[in-house]
This record gives structure tokens, sequence and C-alpha cells, in this order.
């Protein structure tokens, strides 16, 4: 079919904003101890809703009117499952139990700060789990028949997350820092040894350090099925690597030695990147290189590991379980032209059930028995997009301003429909954190403005995370530096190949990403046509007074310590230089938002309007730190698109 040739920009596109806005957004997918039942997370607008699948049968949902979300810092760790039980953090900050048979969720915990990342012992009978309240963040233990009062089992640190107990109940492994220390930057491994009381109830005989520093993070603990070995990442060797803890020998060893991320920034409870074998033979685990995921197996004794085949077509895997009853391997998958999905993968040899006629929009059996098979249990939406409507991402290096590397991903303006003449607008697209990383998975967003014929770069900055520690550190001290001049570096870079039309420049972000573009307005002045800025950070001094706890010391590392560090935070702060943001500007803040207080937007917008600079300013109501109602969603995309046709199209 001939194109249509149409302005760059303009086009037509099939995805619309409120597309994005119907979108179920996948969390986390579990498996219940029967080696059968698939317990997953789905958040649908605002609500948090766990859905069940008991062997080939339909999925339903457990929860409705209760909505199921860890509220430790960023959320995560939202529920367990094991014995026919469900386990998951609620409202009021209590824990909650549901049978999985059916039955109404019973209230296992009081309503006392906030829960996350439960865990059960072996025998079914104890509940260990993260509790926060009033700044205070400790392990605890309560009975799973909420028959008692809980009991802390660690306290004294700032920080503890991804307890995980021993097959056998007598060890929990945990991870725990302390500020001025966030999760990538340096946590420590403990190992608690249980006795018992004399009542069946365990009691903490011994609390040791087997693994990291102030300096080397660990994430993920899990003991093997056997109870010999207890794994992790460390990124001691200056990548993120799995490594095996001998509790007999009570010594540790390297697992895996590929240049190569196995683990990930810890910005929440319950992230996961690997599983044990049901035999405790080896381990599933995630290998991020350059932005994609591979899954790979290792064999423990022989060293030997095998990336696994049949996945191919994903790029982006995350939360990876392993079923106790044959090393089904469940996942949250997908890739640039791939929404997200639920599905499980069985390897060759493994015991398959026989094939069912799917339902297309819950599940998929592709294989017959005895093959290797994947199987799609959720959609996260329609996937009506045609392959040739969805821009695919590029992994790019270019040369930064200094003549080091830089890392982003480029998507080409994409339509089966429209083509342009000459050069694209080139949406510049910054990740929050910093400390993060932008990956292959598909991104609506990025789709509902390459189909529109913009080109979109997302920029891994130095700083940025899955190309080895020292990358990641290159952002220490230089926060407002390297994150602007490799934004710039790589919006240059394109319109050098041709890639992107140099006056028609857009630079987008948010929290973070946000005061990355407000800092790019001012240093680089006329550079960017446009800006847009969701919940930025414009003034550091407050950020430090305001932000929640888990991350009130972060500028430490990113700016230094206060009050030494005074006068680099003036200078890193868009507050004290808004006289100099002339170019139009979008700012979009949600006004709950306890990360980046809306006095940060508001501060920002007051001088553009005093000073009579083109911009818009949206405020949402319910919102927090990002978007979760349908509505909002649907207002926010449509908002862009108006202010990017006005102030970069046609002006």
């Amino acid at each position: 079919m001939t194109k249509e040739i149409r302005q760059y920009g303009t086009w037509p596109s099939p995805v619309s904003a409120k597309m994005l806005s119907a979108s179920l957004s996948l969390r986390d997918v579990q498996w219940d101890t029967d080696g059968e039942t698939l317990v997953w997370l789905e958040n649908r607008g605002a609500q948090g809703v766990l859905v069940m699948q008991q062997g080939v049968d339909a999925p339903c949902d457990l929860t409705s009117d209760l909505s199921v979300r860890g509220r430790v810092g960023y959320g995560g760790g939202d529920f367990t499952v094991a014995q026919g039980q469900v386990y998951f953090a609620g409202p009021e900050g209590r824990l909650y139990k549901q049978a999985l048979a059916g039955g109404a969720a019973q209230p296992i915990a009081p309503a006392f700060g906030a829960c996350a990342s439960p865990a059960v012992s072996a025998d079914g009978c104890w509940l260990a789990y993260v509790n926060s309240y009033e700044r205070r963040d400790s392990l605890a233990m309560i009975a799973t028949d909420g028959k008692s009062w809980p009991v802390m089992l660690a306290s004294g640190t700032d920080f503890v997350m991804q307890p995980t107990w021993h097959p056998q109940g007598n060890y929990l492994a945990y991870v725990a820092w302390n500020h001025p220390q966030m999760p990538w930057d340096g946590t420590e491994l403990h190992l608690i040894t249980f006795a018992d009381d004399g009542n069946g109830m365990p009691v903490v005989s011994d609390n040791v350090v087997v693994a990291g520093s102030t300096t080397t993070a660990i994430f993920q603990p899990a003991f093997s099925p056997d109870g010999r070995y207890l794994a992790y990442v460390s990124d001691e060797s200056g990548w993120g690597q799995l490594y095996l803890y001998d509790l007999e020998k009570q010594s540790a060893r390297q697992l895996t030695d590929a240049q190569a991320e196995h683990g990930m920034p810890a910005w929440g409870q319950g992230m996961r990147s690997y599983g044990w074998s049901a035999d405790s033979k080896g381990l599933f685990y995630i290998r991020n290189e350059q932005a994609i995921h591979y899954l790979w197996y290792s064999d423990i004794q022989s060293g030997r590991a095998e990336k696994i085949d049949g996945l191919e077509e994903y790029t982006h895997l995350s939360q990876p379980a392993v079923s106790p009853g044959d090393s089904t391997v469940a996942l949250i998958a997908s890739a640039s032209d791939i929404p997200a999905r639920v599905i499980t993968y069985r390897d060759k040899g493994m015991e398959v059930p026989a094939a069912l006629n799917p339902d297309a929009d819950s599940m998929q059996v592709l294989v017959s028995e005895g093959e290797s098979g994947l199987r799609i249990h959720r959609r996260s939406s329609s996937e009506r997009l045609l392959k040739e409507q969805i821009s695919m991402a590029e992994a790019i290096t270019w040369t930064g301003h200094d003549g080091e590397v830089v890392h982003g991903l480029y998507y080409a303006p994409t339509n089966d429909r429209f083509k342009g003449i000459g050069q694209p607008p080139l949406i510049v697209k910054v990740h929050g954190g910093p400390t993060s990383q932008v990956l292959t998975s598909f991104d609506g967003g990025t789709q509902f403005f390459t189909s529109r014929g913009f080109a979109l770069l997302n920029v891994n900055y130095r700083g940025s995370t899955g190309y080895g520690k020292s990358y990641m550190n290159m952002l220490i001290g230089n926060w407002g530096i390297y994150d602007v001049e490799d934004s710039a570096s790589g919006a240059a870079y394109l319109a050098q190949q041709g890639l992107a039309d140099a006056s028609k420049l857009v630079i987008m972000g948010g929290s973070a990403g946000g005061f990355t573009v407000l800092q790019s307005l001012i240093d680089k002045p006329g550079f960017y046509k446009a800006g847009i800025c969701s919940f930025g950070v414009s003034n550091q001094f407050l950020l430090a007074m305001d932000t929640h706890k888990f991350e009130e010391r972060y500028l430490d590392s990113m700016l230094g310590p206060l009050p030494e560090a005074a006068a680099v935070y003036r200078e890193r702060s868009p507050y004290f230089h808004a006289d100099r943001l002339v170019d139009p500007i979008a700012v979009f803040q949600g006004e709950e938002d306890q990360v980046v207080p809306r006095q940060q937007s508001d501060d920002i917008v007051a001088s553009l309007r005093a000073r009579g600079v083109p911009h818009e300013y949206h405020i949402y109501a319910g919102e927090g730190h990002g978007w979760r109602k349908p509505e909002t969603i649907e207002a926010y995309y449509g908002s862009v698109l108006k202010f990017l046709t006005q102030y970069v199209l046609f002006s």
C-alpha cells in the first residue's frame, strides 16, 4: 500500500489517549505451593486486584472490595501465596489472609503503619513481613491464624526488605541498610537463626551479616528448596552477579560472571530477578544486556550456564517465579511491540498438561504435551495494533560532551498509512530515579507519539543502571550535569544522523526526569523547542526536607551532604534560576504527591506566569507521584499532544 505523505507529528494514529487509559498494569505473579495455581496482581486504575488461575481453568478475581497494595516506600511486596492461601497488604496498613478456595479476606495484622513483603514459613504457621510505622522500619512476625499480636524480629536499621524463610524454618534472611545509602549503594544480607521457645514459637537466637557492606549492594536473597544454599545478587564485582552462600560451610561463591546485570535497583519491596529450580540443582535468572532481557539457567554444580530458548519474541522480563512442582517459570513479559503479559514457560523435558482450546483474551497454550511451551495467561491490553503500526526500540550509543559513551533507546516514527518529508520532531525522554534504566518493554506512551510521526529517544544517561556499577556511579555528585548533557548530545547525534529535526526538539520527563527537563531548559535555552515536565524537582533544599523517608538522604550522593554542599544545591535547583526559563513548557502535577510535593511545581509556574513565558499547568486531584486514574491518563496525553501541536509543530 502506498503511504500518504503528511507532516510529521500530525499523522492520525490508532493509539488513542483513551486506549492508554484502559490498559492494565501487571505488577507481580507467584505460584502457590501446589505448583499448579497461579496468582497475579493487576492494577485497574487505582485498584489493585489479585487474580487466580488454577491449572487450566479460566482466571477469576480473588479480591474486589479491598485494594491490594504494599505501602512501604514506593510500594511493592504486595502479596504472597502458600498452601492454598494468599496473604496481602491491604487498606489501613493491615495484612489480610484469603483462601484460594473461596470466602472473604480476613485481617490477620492490626492497622499499624504500613506493611509489605509477607513471607510464609514452610509449616504455614508464621508470616514474616516488613512494617513501617512513624519512620521506624522493622521486620515483624505474626501467626497466620491472626490470633496473636505481631512480634519484632529485627530493627535498628533504617530500612529492611525482602524477608525469606528457610524451607526447614530455622533461618530467615533479609536485606537491610541505613541512611545515607540507597539500596543500590550498599546493603547488608542478614541471616537470622531461630530457636524454639518451648511452645512452638520461633525466637531469634542469632542475627549475623553474611554479605554486603556500605559499598556493596545485595539484592533478593532466596534459599534453595533443599535448604543447603542461600542465593543472592551482589554488585561486589562491579556488575550485579549471582552468589551462593553455603549454610553448612558458611562460605560464598560467585555463580555468574558475564558483564551483564542480574539484579536491579531495589526501588520497591518484593522485586525479583531469579528463582530456584524445584530440584535445587540450578537457578533460572534474568540477564540484562543493553536494556534487553534474556532468561538463563545455571547449573550450580557444574557452573554451566545457558540461555533459555523459546522466549525470543520478548525483550523485557520481570518477576520470575518458578513452580515448586516442575520448574515451570512464570513471568511478566513484554517487548516493544508486545504489551505486558503474564506468561508461563516450560522448557524441553518438563511435564506439560494437555493443550486446551484457549480463550484468546485470557490465556493461550501454544504447544502440545511433551514439548517445550509458552502459555499466555493474561494480556494487559487488547493487542489490536498491527506490527506495522508499532515502533521498535533500537539500542544505540553515542559520544557524550566529554568523549565518553552514552546509552539510549531510539524509536523511529512509524505508521502503516503515513510517511513524512524531511526529518521528524524528536522527543527526548528522560527517565526518573535518577538511578534507573529505560528498558525495551512495551510503552503505550511511546507508541502514542511515534505513531503520530514523532521520533523518540529514551536516554539512559550516565548514572543509569544496567551498564555496570561504574557507569551508575558516574552520577554521584553530578546530577544535573550528566543527565542534562547526555540528553542534549543524544538529540544532537540523532539530528546529525538525519533522524531528527534539530529545530523541533522536545525534552520530556517526570520526577527526577522532570528536574532534568527544567535544568536543561535553564542551561540550554533555545536548544529545545519546548519542555514537558511532570512532578519535577525544582528546589533541592525542599526535596531534602519534604520528601519521604526512603529518599530523604538520596541527595547526599547525587549532590553532596548538607550543609557542606549548599552551594551545589542552589546551583542545581531550577527554582533559583527560574528567570532563565524562556522556552514553552507544560507542567503536570499530582495534587497529593508526597515524593515531590505540589509546591515544587507551583513555584516554577509562578515565575513563568509572572514573566509571561508560554506555559500550561495541569494539576490532577487525587493523584500522587504518577498517574493511576484512567481519566487522568487520558487527560494527560490529550493535553501533551495539544501542547506539542501548538508550540512545536506549528510555531
